[in-house]
C-alpha cells in the first residue's frame, strides 16, 4: 500500500518531532505507507527551500504560487511563475485562490488580481492549480469559470456540496484533510461520501490541522495514512482502496 500527502508544507514541518531530520520524518511516514509529497509553496521567499527539497529526494515534489493571504513579499507576474515553474520537480502552481476570511473582501481587489495570475500560468504551463478558498467560495468558482481554469486540485476541501460540484463540473479534483476526522465536520464527511471516487485525493496540509488521533499535537506528512483511513471509513471501503485510487489519481492529475 502507497499513500500519497497531497499538500504539505515539510519545510515548516518541526522536524524536532519526528526524529529531527528530513530523512527521519521520511522514514516516519514510510512506515505508515506514505510515500510520495507534494510541497507546496506559499511566498517566493521560500521558494528556493521549497525547490530544494524537491531536487534533494526523489519522493518529494513542489509547486510555485503565492498564497493569497501572504501580503509582504514578492506579488509575482504571470511571467515570473512560469519561469520558476520549468523544472520537472515543479508540478503545480499554488497555492493560490482567495481568502476573505483574513482579508476584507471589500479590500481584496489585489487578491483576486493575484489569483487570476495565477491561473494564468497553469493555462499557459499546462500545470494543474492548487486552490485556497476560505470564506470566498463564491467568488473562487466564477474567478475559475471567468478566467477558464483547466486543471487543479480544490486543497484541504471544507466547503459544502455545491462548491465541491462546481469545482468537480470544471475539472477540478477535491482533496480531504485531516479536518475530516475531526468531530465538528459532519457535513464535510458528507460531502466526502459524493465525490467521485477518480477525482480524490488525500492531505495533511502539515503542520496545519493534525487529525485525530494526533490532534493538538504537531502534524507531519505520516499523518495522511490517518486521513486516507477516516476516508474509507466514510465511503464504506478499505484504505488500501482509497491508498489506491487516490495514488492514481495524484499521477493522473500531476502527469507522473
Amino acid at each position: 500500500m502507497n499513500i500519497v500527502d497531497s499538500h504539505c508544507h515539510i519545510d515548516r514541518v518541526d522536524l524536532d518531532q519526528f526524529g529531527g531530520s528530513i530523512e527521519s520524518m521520511l522514514a516516519h511516514a514510510k512506515e505508515l505507507s506514505v510515500v510520495q509529497f507534494l510541497c507546496v509553496c506559499i511566498d517566493l521567499e521560500h521558494f528556493d527551500e521549497v525547490f530544494a527539497l524537491a531536487k534533494a529526494h526523489d519522493q518529494i515534489y513542489a509547486s510555485v504560487g503565492v498564497h493569497p493571504t501572504e501580503q509582504e513579499g514578492k506579488d509575482p507576474s504571470v511571467e515570473e511563475i512560469l519561469s520558476l515553474a520549468s523544472h520537472d520537480k515543479i508540478i503545480a502552481i499554488g497555492e493560490t485562490g482567495l481568502d476573505y476570511f483574513h482579508i476584507e473582501k471589500d479590500t481584496a481587489d489585489w487578491q483576486r488580481d493575484r489569483f487570476r495570475r495565477h491561473i494564468k500560468a497553469s493555462n499557459e504551463s499546462r500545470k494543474p492549480m492548487i486552490i485556497h478558498t476560505r470564506d470566498a467560495k463564491a467568488d473562487t468558482i466564477e474567478i475559475m469559470q471567468q478566467e477558464k481554469a483547466v486543471a487543479g486540485v480544490m486543497h484541504c476541501f471544507a466547503e459544502d456540496w455545491d462548491t465541491a460540484k462546481a469545482a468537480l463540473d470544471l475539472g477540478f479534483y477535491i482533496s480531504f484533510s485531516g479536518i475530516i476526522t475531526f468531530k465538528s465536520a459532519s457535513n464535510l464527511r458528507e460531502v466526502a461520501k459524493k465525490v467521485p471516487a477518480d477525482r480524490l485525493l488525500v492531505e495533511t496540509d502539515s503542520p496545519y490541522l493534525t487529525p485525530v488521533p494526533y490532534r493538538g499535537k504537531s502534524n507531519s506528512p505520516a499523518y495522511t495514512y490517518y486521513v486516507a483511513e477516516k476516508l474509507a471509513e466514510i465511503r464504506g471501503t478499505s484504505i488500501n482502496d482509497i491508498a489506491d485510487t487516490t495514488t492514481n489519481n495524484f499521477k493522473q492529475l500531476f502527469s507522473l
